[in-house]
């Protein structure tokens, strides 16, 4: 039974930062993609940035250059760095994953249907 928790979120002014964390546990194989997503009421859920066990990173346009992924496999966590953070930024911010005995990359989990476990979220407050 996979289990994903998220954490770190808050309120910040526009310009500062926040990490997120994603705890895994329960993964049944090796590799695995982890995704983090995003969500405002009323629309649909949206890429952010994702990781595969492999190195790999994606990122959505909108945040490419503020904020960065990565994992600490030692700690099976996966952290979003988030820096200059803007009002459009303000959302639900959700982790996602899937593992597999196959090699994972981070493409495998960069769209909320090709996910399979989701944490609980976090809500990311910029004003």
């Amino acid at each position: 039974h996979v289990q994903l928790v998220e954490s770190g979120g808050g309120s910040v002014q526009a310009g500062g930062s926040l990490r997120l964390s994603c705890a895994a546990s329960g993964y049944r194989f090796s590799s695995y993609c982890v995704g983090w997503f995003r969500q405002v009421p009323g629309k649909e859920r949206e890429e952010v940035a994702a990781i595969g066990s492999d190195g790999s990173t994606t990122y959505a346009e909108s945040v490419k250059g503020r904020f960065a992924i990565s994992s600490d496999n030692s700690k099976n966590t996966v952290y979003l760095e988030m820096n200059s953070l803007k009002p459009e930024d303000t959302a639900m911010y959700y982790c996602a994953g899937r593992d597999s005995v196959s090699r994972m990359v981070a493409t495998l989990c960069e769209t909320p249907g090709r996910v399979e476990y989701w944490g609980q979220g976090t809500q990311v407050t910029v004003s």
